[in-house]
């Protein structure tokens, strides 16, 4: 087939030739071979489409059908790359502190105190300021709290929404007017679209404006537009959330903070350990079951277990009262803290006691059966029950005899220590199958998978949770797993990839089985990528006094980490090479308290350990980091402690925290210059090409739809 085609010297705004008044032709031919044009002059290249590509022109043009549609585009997504990329935001290592995740995630870590200060710094007091920034953090709550007390509450309708309305109006300055509509929650589109185009608009428009708002507050909608609009303004200010591991364990409902996470616009998840510990148990490993169960009593955090996720501890607690009744069991002592150690009776501490030492027996023995099934680990020496002397009350670890504080476990064999009595294995399969069949675990661990995993690059950024292993002498450290050595970036791929295999491969198939003890060694492995230790030392901290058996050695990374050239190796291995690329890591609290920087590598690298976990909070001296990254650089955040959402919503308190810009681009960084930018430009390259073939007449435009 051979089509007749314009061509002319000049160019058009698209990149293509202007269509001139008198024309000359060359041909475009479609063979087997795929479309070409065959001509002179400035066309003098041949322009060839293959037969894959000219099918996928033909499925693009049913979006765009006509020459008008897909410049029309273009030209949309030629503006989009020219705007300033959107800000980031990236948080670490919650640990189920729900209530001071909200409040960062509702606050953006300042930025929208920030943009309120730019904005009213002049006309409003520090306490206006600081009213009208909890509303919108918590503007359910807040409302409530105004409604009991406001003697005008029409009055502070219409000032609170004007005070917003402006405010929407000046985080959206950055975005098109489509960005800024699909923020608007589903309902108030309109209604916010038209405040935000006539609140600064010409007198005729005020007018309609102040209409608008009047009408909002007489028919009794001003509480949910409110609503609406805060919710709008916390979005335009943080385009995009990443979180770099360890969501759940020690902090009281990690569920609450999934479920906010799955309600976020856009987020990303690099799992951390512990994520990969509830993966692990919501896949049906026993071992991490027993792990999470173990780790929960121990921390007293039984609300997410039971009352999230709906998991009852009746089987345990009935085994662990009958079979440890008579049991020693100072070792297994609950941490109280707080108003929890004045609730609990006697009675309730010794039956959590004995159901903490009655898992974590039954944790013991199913690691060590772990073990004993994957020689490949490489981890024999953590086989320990089988190392006691029960008449000494002793363990041999390492060469070195050591006393045991308890020895006195009912359930264990001399003869076979591994095996699980009949109750035992009851017990562990009705808490498994418990796991399995939570139907909130299961929804919120499939978001885990879609969302996360063991690393991502955006941006330039390489963000992980742990470490990439490496060697004493600063390389890459090789694993031979999984039937072949692997090191870097190329283990992480296999690693991820088992990972998921241990959730979604068909149950009772040996690939399922062997990830779901990949998990394990993810979770407690030796250099594992996101546990970074040698060991984990649970047994030497439950039995031995010896605190010298506690050291878990850190892999080599945490002490090449602040080297710019190692880091810059790092970075290498993951393909980023510009000025402006980082690792971003969590997983290590920083001890600000002791003068450590989050800062390493020479800017190369940050640590954003939260700090969300008030255990750690004593040891860091601050509640943690947090990281902006707008377009024009990037801002560490440094928290204190949380009073909680109550103390925020009477008295206005934020967070405090101290803000450090670390790094400024030499230019406002553009879309363009970002990942979705360079999908974008692919898209018009695409569109172009689709020009390209509507004006050769290789694609039909259709002008009737």
């Amino acid at each position: 087939m051979i089509y007749p085609t314009p061509v002319t010297p000049g160019w058009d705004f698209f990149g293509f030739p202007k269509i001139p008044l008198m024309l000359r032709f060359n041909f475009v031919i479609i063979s087997k071979k795929g479309v070409y044009r065959k001509g002179d002059g400035y066309m003098s290249e041949k322009l060839i489409i293959s037969e894959d590509e000219l099918r996928y022109l033909r499925l693009l043009s049913k979006q765009y059908p006509t020459v008008q549609e897909a410049a029309a585009e273009i030209t949309n997504l030629r503006m989009i790359l020219n705007l300033p990329k959107g800000t980031e935001h990236f948080l670490s290592d919650i640990h189920g502190e729900h209530e001071a995740f909200l409040h960062i995630l509702n606050s953006c870590s300042g930025e929208v105190k920030k943009k309120i200060d730019e904005l009213y710094g002049g006309s409003m007091s520090d306490h206006e300021r600081d009213e009208l920034a909890t509303l919108i953090y918590y503007p359910g709550a807040k409302i409530a709290m105004v409604t009991d007390e406001a003697a005008e509450l029409d009055e502070w309708y219409q000032t609170t929404l004007d005070k917003l309305v402006h405010l929407c109006r000046y985080v959206s300055l950055k975005y098109t007017h489509n960005k800024v509509r699909s923020a608007m929650p589903s309902g108030y589109q309109d209604i916010i679209d038209e405040l935000l185009n006539t609140c600064d608009a010409e007198p005729e428009k005020q007018e309609q404006y102040r209409s608008i708002v009047e009408s909002i507050v007489a028919i009794g909608q001003a509480a949910d537009v409110i609503e609406a609009i805060s919710r709008c303004i916390k979005q335009l200010t943080v385009d995009h959330l990443h979180i770099v591991g360890d969501i759940f364990d020690r902090g009281p409902r990690a569920d609450i903070v999934m479920d906010s996470l799955m309600n976020c616009h856009s987020v990303d998840i690099q799992w951390g350990n512990h994520d990969i510990l509830w993966m692990g148990a919501a896949s049906g490993s026993r071992t991490l079951v027993a792990t999470v169960l173990s780790n929960s009593i121990h921390y007293n955090n039984l609300d997410v277990i039971e009352t999230g996720y709906g998991i009852s501890l009746r089987p345990l607690s009935i085994f662990a009262n009958e079979v440890y009744k008579d049991s020693d069991t100072h070792c297994f002592q609950v941490k109280l803290t707080g108003a929890d150690a004045a609730q609990y009776t006697e009675k309730d501490k010794l039956l959590s006691a004995r159901m903490y030492k009655a898992i974590t027996i039954i944790l013991f023995k199913l690691e060590g059966q772990k073990l004993l099934r994957r020689p490949e680990f490489g981890m024999s020496d953590r086989l320990l029950l089988d190392k006691i002397d029960y008449e000494k009350k002793t363990i041999r670890i390492d060469g070195a005899e050591y006393p045991l504080e308890d020895c006195d476990f009912p359930t264990v064999d001399p003869r076979d220590p591994y095996a699980l009595t009949a109750e035992e294995k009851q017990v562990i399969d009705q808490l498994t199958d418990s796991f399995r069949h939570s139907e909130k675990l299961q929804k919120h661990i499939r978001f885990l998978y879609a969302k996360g995993g063991l690393y991502k690059i955006h941006n330039g950024n390489l963000l992980f949770h742990g470490c990439i292993p490496m060697t004493g002498d600063g390389r890459l450290l090789s694993f031979s797993i999984g039937g072949a050595v692997r090191k870097g970036r190329e283990f992480l791929d296999f690693a991820e990839k088992t990972a998921r295999k241990a959730y979604y491969d068909k149950r009772g198939t040996p690939e399922r089985q062997y990830g779901l003890d990949f998990l394990w060694w993810l979770w407690a492995g030796r250099n594992s990528p996101i546990f970074g230790r040698d060991r984990m030392t649970t047994f030497e901290r439950r039995f031995i006094k010896d605190e010298a058996t506690w050291v878990e050695e850190k892999n080599a990374y945490y002490t090449y980490y602040h080297d710019s050239a190692v880091c810059e190796m790092l970075l290498k291995e993951f393909g980023l090479t510009a000025p402006h690329c980082h690792i971003i890591n969590g997983h290590v609290p920083v001890k600000a308290k002791k003068g450590e920087s989050p800062i390493k590598g020479g800017g190369k690298l940050i640590v954003i350990d939260g700090g969300f976990c008030k255990a750690y909070q004593p040891t860091s001296g601050i509640a943690g980091y947090t990281l902006i990254f707008n377009s024009r650089g990037m801002r560490i955040v440094s928290h204190q402690p949380f009073a909680g959402r109550r103390d925020a919503l009477l008295r206005n308190h934020d967070i405090a925290n101290d803000s450090v810009i670390f790094e400024t681009m030499e230019t406002r960084m553009k879309i363009a210059q970002t990942d979705q930018g360079r999908e974008l430009q692919s898209r018009v390259d695409d569109l172009l090409r689709l020009l390209a073939a509507y004006r050769a007449g290789a694609v039909a435009e259709d002008h009737k739809r």
